[in-house]
């Protein structure tokens, strides 16, 4: 692997066209933003607000409700909703109609920025090797062909080397601001990542099943690549840091695995404007070392994840793997302030475990919301058993990776409605 200190940042030109939205087009945006400013401006956005600080800072409050249908939002906004013409339009409307369902109708905790946030355009990561992916067309399932066969192919990887187009950026953000920006303030924000884990990467590279043999046949292998893996990264996030590209996420981003960010405790107190990396939450995870021991777990995946959560002011940890068995080693991440509590994790351990001295991120099963027929009475009974066990801990709720709700909005509007009744009564 080339020398970690290795340039990542291009300035350069992607070839992307000039935005454009037609007028007609414009109007709809503007009717759907206007909408989502009065709905920005509502007193409860300040309550819902303080209610997540207070929550973040570990203060009582009731169990928070959050729910983020994820893969099952295009069952909610269809596209046969859409108004707009023009392909660019039908992308910034379908989020302003997602962000009106969200404040308006599916009655969660989760609070509204009066901003349109425009990404950064950027080139997909590169390390010098991808995998191959067969299938996953529309969403679907797909497998991988990983490129490294050999520990010789550990040397065609390189730090990860990201292509922005700044030129580009600045049109979109120019075009939104012009159509959109007396009502709602436009903003260039991008999330770089979701986690800084490297072990969905990892099995990207090797391959997920031979991964579980390299730990007991190949381990100094193993050691190899996340030691590149981390090293590549710490070079990314800094590199983001050095060039001003990082955002806050002390607001409504969604932080981690579940939960919003707001917090008094970031960015740092000698914040200048500048955002570094110690002025956000940081987030990481290991879904797919779930096979593997505790014991392993310490040697092969914790070690190269530290230095790098090392770097955040807040931590988050987890998503879907259970952490019962991991918190031995789990608890000494710096910052940690966020922990998932997954569906498959024992909740009365974890309970015990983590108390009142982190957020108790409760992930209810997101099957309740696919199955066929839609149990209110068995939703409700599985969220009062699982409060109860968490009973004096900072509990959130979080409803995420959904596939399918069936075609039906409403079930994410019932089960917001049944899980406040559950946090509120318990």
């Amino acid at each position: 692997m080339q020398h970690p200190e290795a340039s990542i940042i291009v300035h350069t030109s992607l070839g992307h066209p000039d935005p454009h939205i037609p007028q007609p087009d414009r109007a709809i945006l503007r009717r759907l933003a206007g909408e989502l400013a009065a709905l920005a401006a509502r007193p409860i956005e300040a309550e819902k607000r303080d209610l997540w600080r207070k929550h973040n800072a570990l203060q009582p409050t009731r169990p928070l409700v959050f729910c983020d249908p994820e893969n099952s939002w295009n069952e909610i906004i269809t596209a046969d909703q859409l108004e707009c013409t023009s392909a660019l339009a039908r992308q910034w409307e379908w989020l302003l109609r997602r962000e009106i369902f969200w404040s308006s109708s599916m009655g969660d905790d989760r609070t509204l920025d009066p901003h349109f946030d425009v990404p950064h355009v950027h080139a997909e990561l590169d390390w010098g090797l991808k995998e191959q992916r067969i299938g996953g067309h529309d969403g679907g399932a797909y497998r991988w062909d990983p490129p490294i066969k050999t520990a010789a192919d550990l040397d065609k990887l390189h730090p990860p080397l990201l292509r922005v187009d700044f030129d580009a950026t600045n049109r979109m953000a120019n075009l939104a601001d012009e159509i959109l920006g007396d009502l709602l303030p436009v903003r260039v924000k991008t999330s770089w990542w979701w986690s800084v884990g490297m072990t969905r990467t990892l099995a990207e590279l090797r391959g997920l099943e031979q991964i579980m043999y390299d730990m007991v046949d190949a381990p100094a292998l193993i050691h190899r690549l996340m030691a590149a893996l981390r090293d590549g990264t710490l070079t990314l996030i800094e590199a983001l840091e050095a060039q001003g590209l990082l955002s806050l996420n002390n607001d409504s981003t969604y932080v981690g695995s579940g939960g919003l960010g707001w917090s008094d405790e970031l960015p740092q107190p000698d914040f200048d404007g500048h955002v570094r990396l110690c002025d956000m939450w940081g987030f990481a995870e290991s879904q797919e070392t779930v096979g593997i021991s505790p014991s392993m777990f310490a040697e092969f995946v914790l070690p190269y994840q530290l230095p790098l959560l090392a770097r955040f002011g807040l931590n988050c940890y987890g998503c879907c793997e259970p952490l019962d068995k991991r918190w031995p080693v789990v608890q000494h991440i710096p910052n940690l302030r966020r922990v998932s509590v997954s569906p498959w994790s024992d909740r009365a351990r974890m309970a015990e475990s983590l108390g009142d001295r982190y957020v108790f991120s409760m992930k209810p099963n997101p099957a309740d919301l696919a199955l066929d027929t839609f149990d209110e009475a068995r939703i409700r009974a599985t969220l009062r058993d699982d409060l109860r066990a968490a009973r004096g801990c900072r509990v959130e709720i979080v409803m995420k990776d959904n596939h399918t709700i069936r075609r039906d909005p409403t079930r994410v509007i019932r089960w917001v409605h049944i899980a406040r009744q559950e946090a509120e009564n318990i």
